[in-house]
């Protein structure tokens, strides 16, 4: 692919990404309204698609207003770090054959680095706020991201074994002949309860927690950088589903009873819209633990299924090496 070719996808990525992250916004609220049997935004446009609109507008217009006890740069700077952290993991993504930025021959561990570098954001936005619930929503979220990123990075090195490569091109061609959401049931499944804890979706918004910290590390932010702090956390939820469907879904591959006449971007697509529809389902269906259960859901119940599934995999692969 050439230098020009390149830049044209990474503008595209960028800016679909922004877009794709803007549309969620909306997505979200009609779909929950209509899963909770409510009508969700419908009085701008046709389906209340123009609420987007008029949802920009309105932090566009508003005070950008900095707390006169906040550490300006870091408060300013905070918001931007997410959307950065966000935007990089999503250079490595192959969305079809040939159509991704770069193949980095580690590509997994640039993405765990990537989401790794959102977590400085909550947590220098709930500090540089020099507000205690903010500072305590930045706490929580730097200790529930960072717990999570262990397991997350534990229930992927099955995938890792399997397929002897850090690559996610490598990756999804070795699922060409079964998806690794079968023999890494376990590995999809603590991938999926971390992916929700590292983007803080429902029920695992404890660092935003309304009912007890107002609105955690965000309390003392308005206007646009407000809601670059939520574009982060939706970029992040579809970086997630991307990732979720790249590593165990096949990626770009359809099943092969379709043949090769739907595009591999097609397949991909509507991959990642369908994860992305399960997340918000969790939203509406499940409730929000305690602080204290999440935890312990992590270190007490996700790593054990971790370890077991590695050593089930390393067993699996020693026996059909010997076999062989």
């Amino acid at each position: 692919m050439s230098d020009l070719m390149l830049v044209l996808l990474a503008v595209s990525i960028l800016a679909g990404g922004i877009t794709v992250a803007g549309v969620l916004v909306w997505w979200e609220r009609r779909l929950l309204g209509f899963w909770q049997d409510r009508l969700g935004p419908n009085r701008i446009g046709p389906f209340g698609i123009g609420q987007l609109g008029a949802d920009i507008i309105k932090l566009l217009f508003k005070d950008d207003w900095v707390p006169p006890f906040a550490d300006r740069f870091v408060f300013v700077l905070a918001p931007t770090a997410i959307i950065a952290s966000m935007m990089m993991g999503f250079a490595i993504v192959p969305f079809a054959p040939g159509v991704h930025i770069v193949d980095l021959n580690i590509g997994l561990l640039f993405f765990l680095g990537m989401s790794g570098l959102a977590v400085y954001s909550v947590l220098l936005g709930g500090l540089a706020s020099n507000n205690k619930y903010a500072l305590l929503g930045g706490l929580r979220s730097a200790s529930q991201m960072v717990s999570y990123e262990v397991f997350m990075g534990l229930s992927l090195m099955g995938v890792v074994m399997i397929t002897g490569s850090f690559s996610l091109v490598d990756i999804v061609e070795a699922q060409e002949e079964v998806w690794f959401c079968f023999s890494q049931i376990l590995g999809l499944f603590v991938f999926v309860i971390a992916g929700i804890a590292e983007s803080h979706r429902l029920p695992f918004d404890l660092p935003e927690a309304e009912h007890e910290l107002t609105a955690g590390f965000h309390t003392e932010y308005g206007g646009m950088k407000f809601a670059m702090f939520m574009l982060g956390e939706y970029l992040g939820l579809a970086l997630i589903s991307c990732m979720i469907v790249t590593l165990f879904f096949g990626g770009w591959m359809g099943p092969s009873i379709f043949g090769d006449w739907v595009p591999p971007f097609v397949w991909f697509s509507v991959k990642v819209i369908f994860v992305i529809n399960f997340f918000i389902l969790l939203r509406a269906a499940i409730p929000r633990p305690r602080y204290d259960q999440l935890m312990d859901l992590g270190w007490k119940v996700m790593l054990p299924i971790t370890l077991v599934n590695l050593a089930i995999t390393g067993a699996i692969l020693l026996w059909m090496r010997e076999v062989v």
